[in-house]
C-alpha cells in the first residue's frame, strides 16, 4: 500500500514537467504574475511541511538532539549546492556570456546548457523521489503532505526549465520530453528511498530532517526573495493570501493523522 502511494505520487510529480505547455498558453505579462503566486504558495506548503510535519515527526520518533539539527543543516548545504549550480548554469549559459554565444562556439555552449540543465534537474528530482519515499514510510498524511509541497515547488521550476530548454535550440515537444525525462528521476528516487527505508532505521531517520533543511532552504533563500522583487501593492496581497493558503493546506493536512 505504502508503495502504491509512493510510486502513484512520484507519477504525479514526473507529469508536472508537462507544466511547460501551461506557459505557452497565457501572456508574458500574466504568467509571470500568476507563477509568482504560485511561488508563493510553494514557499507556504514548504515551509508548512517542514515545521508541521517533518521535524514534528523527527522530534517524535528520536526527540531533539544535536544529530537532527546537524542533518538539518545537511539538507540546507546540499540544496544551497544545486541552487549554486543551477545558477551558475544559467549565469553563464544563459545571460552573462549571451553574447560571446551567439558569436564563438554557440551550437557547444547550448549543448552544455542542455547537458547541465538536464543533470542538475535530474539530481533535484531524484532526491525529491527519496524524500517523498521517506515521507511515506513514517506516514501517509506525512508522504501526502511532502508530495504537495514538492508539486507546488515543481511547478515554476518546471516552466523556467522547459524555457532553458527551448532557449538552447530544441523544439517545444523536444524540449517537454526531456524536462519528462529528468523528472522521471524522481521515481527512480522513490523506488531507491522505498529500498533504503524499508531496510535501514538510519535512512528514516535522516531523510526527514534532512527534506526539511532543504525545504526550509528553498523557501527561504530562492522563493521569498522572488516575491520581493515586485512593489504592486495588489500583487504582494495576492502573495501573502497564497502564502498563508501554503501553510494552512499543510496545516489542514494534520487532521488525517
Amino acid at each position: 500500500m505504502i508503495l502504491g502511494y509512493t510510486l502513484a505520487s512520484v507519477v504525479v510529480v514526473s507529469l508536472v514537467s508537462f507544466v511547460g505547455l501551461f506557459a505557452l498558453s497565457i501572456k508574458r505579462f500574466q504568467q509571470e504574475r500568476v507563477l509568482l503566486i504560485m511561488v508563493s504558495l510553494s514557499a507556504g506548503t514548504l515551509f508548512g511541511d517542514a515545521f508541521l510535519h517533518l521535524l514534528p515527526e523527527s522530534v517524535e520518533s528520536a526527540g531533539f538532539n544535536t544529530t537532527i539539527s546537524f542533518t538539518v543543516l545537511a539538507g540546507v548545504l546540499m540544496f544551497f549546492v544545486l541552487e549554486k549550480l543551477v545558477h551558475w548554469h544559467h549565469c553563464h549559459g544563459v545571460g552573462k556570456h549571451l553574447e560571446h554565444t551567439i558569436h564563438k562556439n554557440r551550437d557547444d555552449k547550448k549543448q552544455r546548457i542542455v547537458i547541465l540543465n538536464f543533470a542538475g534537474d535530474g539530481v533535484h528530482n531524484f532526491m525529491d523521489g527519496l524524500i517523498i519515499a521517506g515521507s511515506y514510510l513514517v506516514s501517509i498524511p506525512t508522504g501526502i503532505a511532502t508530495t504537495i509541497a514538492v508539486i507546488f515547488h515543481e511547478i515554476p521550476q518546471e516552466i523556467a526549465d522547459f524555457g532553458v530548454l527551448v532557449y538552447a535550440g530544441m523544439s517545444k515537444p523536444r524540449a517537454l520530453f526531456f524536462n519528462f525525462l529528468s523528472g522521471a528521476t524522481a521515481i527512480v528516487g522513490a523506488v531507491v528511498g522505498y529500498m533504503l527505508g524499508t531496510k535501514s532505521e538510519i535512512f528514516l531517520s535522516f531523510i526527514l530532517p534532512f527534506a526539511a533543511g532543504g525545504f526550509v532552504y528553498i523557501a527561504g533563500s530562492n522563493l521569498i526573495p522572488e516575491l520581493h522583487k515586485t512593489c504592486d501593492l495588489r500583487d504582494s496581497l495576492w502573495h501573502v493570501v497564497a502564502f498563508v493558503v501554503g501553510i494552512a493546506l499543510m496545516l489542514g493536512l494534520l487532521l488525517l493523522e
